[in-house]
């Protein structure tokens, strides 16, 4: 059996349409997956909606609808987005299904017959837009310290689940596995909050404030928070306590994808849920960064949102996709302009490999009638080419292992401007007229590596890898293993130049 690879995305919360930053989590999620099926990987990609909570309870009521016919309507809206991105998910899991609320009643039943769930009086102020309590000694002024928006007082009965109990667990646990979070300035940001001490999680809603939610199965007020039940889609989704033979294949979670805003969440509850009920930790939580516009993050109640069904319709989802991984290192904060993105379809994707694309097949139709020519009188150069084509596969695979993405590309691009290069220092138009063999091998050679450049993008840009190999007449399967190889193009087969895979932008 192959060897298992689980990543998610965290579950996107469905009170508005999808924007920037979900897509941008699942383009990165899906270039990591499909990176490891190249490897040879059974991939399990899971991905998912995020449905229950005040926020939601309140747009479903703006919007005069209950609260299921509410993300009923929304849910579609970011499979469809998956679908135009080309997201290549296994498995899609909402939280209002009944195979997740069955598996977050199970896990609360285990807590509280445990003794790590109790009923306490919960004293404090509530952020409805972020679903977050605040205690008193956590506030300066009576904002929430992560959007700025007003608090509102709660005094009521709860039940918590104790986060104290597990704290210096988690400090231990967190020191001695420094790949656990990641980037590792995230590693310090954490611990650094761990340094205060850890109040317990309040994780119910009393029913007299909020009935759209999981009931607690052991009280008949309450239903769950929104923060527990979500978390649990990692577990539930991979069949925990549900299916064992599934979760026992599946579990540890091998990268738990997030934006860095929902750092807290997974580091410091999530470990200390999975720690409660003694099951595996994961193995990586990844924060990446966010995309800012005019300086700002960019987020639906700001109203500074990049619509991503706007940029896909208008400049295509490879182009999209391309943008936001070469951008930035994984990690970072990025900023989105338009005219950013237009400069990088034009100098990358038009100039270096459509261009590279659209010459060398222009090249096999008028020299060789359409038909791929056998390789003939070798020089030097031709072995310097072939030496960097078919040793590419290394630091592109270094790379994309330390998840350096942005830099796997720009890694594979210096193979794309060395055969540029390689076309203008060899004049296979000189080589031609004067009748030398040695054009042959130049036309293989640009085959070859345009054949390698197609595996190695195939990650990032599905769609363009798959219509290079179309135009190169290739099976249009990809494996990690074709990039150790030379001579993998058949002489002889027909290629089928088409129209240019990016058109400039003038």
């Amino acid at each position: 059996m192959a060897d298992k690879f689980y990543i998610t995305t965290p579950l996107y919360y469905v009170n508005a349409s999808p924007h920037i930053g979900h897509s941008y989590t699942n383009i990165i999620v899906d270039s990591i997956a499909r990176f490891k099926r190249l490897k040879g990987l059974e991939v399990f990609f899971l991905t998912g909606t995020d449905e229950h909570g005040l926020k939601v309870k309140q747009a479903s009521e703006a919007n005069n609808l209950n609260p299921k016919e509410f993300v009923d309507r929304l849910v579609p809206q970011f499979k469809a987005l998956w679908e135009k991105l080309n997201i290549s998910y296994d498995d899609f899991i909402r939280t209002t299904e009944d195979r997740h609320k069955e598996t977050v009643r199970k896990i609360l039943g285990i807590l509280y017959e445990k003794g790590d769930i109790y009923l306490g009086d919960y004293r404090g102020f509530y952020c409805t837009p972020c679903e977050t309590f605040w205690t008193n000694m956590q506030l300066k002024e009576k904002i929430c310290p992560e959007c700025k928006r007003p608090l509102e007082e709660i005094s009521e009965k709860n039940y918590f689940f104790k986060l104290s109990k597990y704290q210096g667990w988690l400090i231990e646990y967190i020191s001695e596995n420094p790949k656990f979070i990641q980037p590792s300035f995230r590693t310090n940001e954490v611990l650094a909050f761990l340094k205060e001490p850890l109040g317990d999680l309040c994780i119910s809603r009393p029913i007299s404030r909020l009935t759209w939610g999981i009931p607690l199965p052991f009280s008949d007020d309450h239903v769950t928070y929104v923060w527990f039940d979500a978390l649990i889609n990692y577990a539930s989704g991979a069949g925990f306590l549900t299916d064992t033979a599934r979760f026992s294949k599946l579990w540890p979670a091998d990268i738990h994808m997030i934006g860095k805003d929902i750092l807290r969440p997974h580091c410091v509850y999530w470990p200390i849920m999975l720690k409660a009920l003694e099951v595996d930790m994961p193995r990586m939580v990844f924060a990446h960064g966010w995309w800012l516009e005019g300086g700002e993050k960019m987020s639906k109640s700001r109203g500074n949102i990049i619509d991503p069904v706007y940029m896909i319709d208008k400049y295509g989802a490879d182009a999209y996709r391309y943008f936001l991984l070469r951008e930035v290192s994984l990690g970072s904060d990025g900023v989105f302009s338009e005219h950013k993105l237009k400069t990088r379809i034009n100098s990358d994707l038009a100039n270096d490999l459509g261009n590279l694309l659209n010459r060398t097949l222009g090249m096999v139709e008028l020299y060789f009638g359409s038909r791929l020519p056998y390789p003939d009188k070798y020089s030097d150069y031709d072995a310097t080419l072939k030496e960097h084509a078919i040793t590419i596969w290394k630091g592109y695979d270094a790379l994309m292992e330390d998840l350096k993405l942005n830099e796997a590309i720009a890694h594979i691009w210096e193979l794309i401007n060395f055969a540029n290069k390689y076309i203008e220092e060899s004049k296979p138009w000189i080589l031609a007229k004067q009748k030398d063999k040695r054009l042959n091998t130049v036309i293989y050679n640009l085959v070859e590596v345009l054949r390698i450049a197609g595996i190695s993008i195939w990650p990032f840009m599905p769609v363009t890898a798959e219509s290079i190999f179309g135009q190169l007449g290739l099976e249009k399967k990809f494996r990690f293993s074709d990039l150790k190889e030379w001579g993998l193009s058949k002489p002889g087969v027909s290629v089928n130049k088409g129209n240019p895979i990016f058109p400039r932008i003038e």
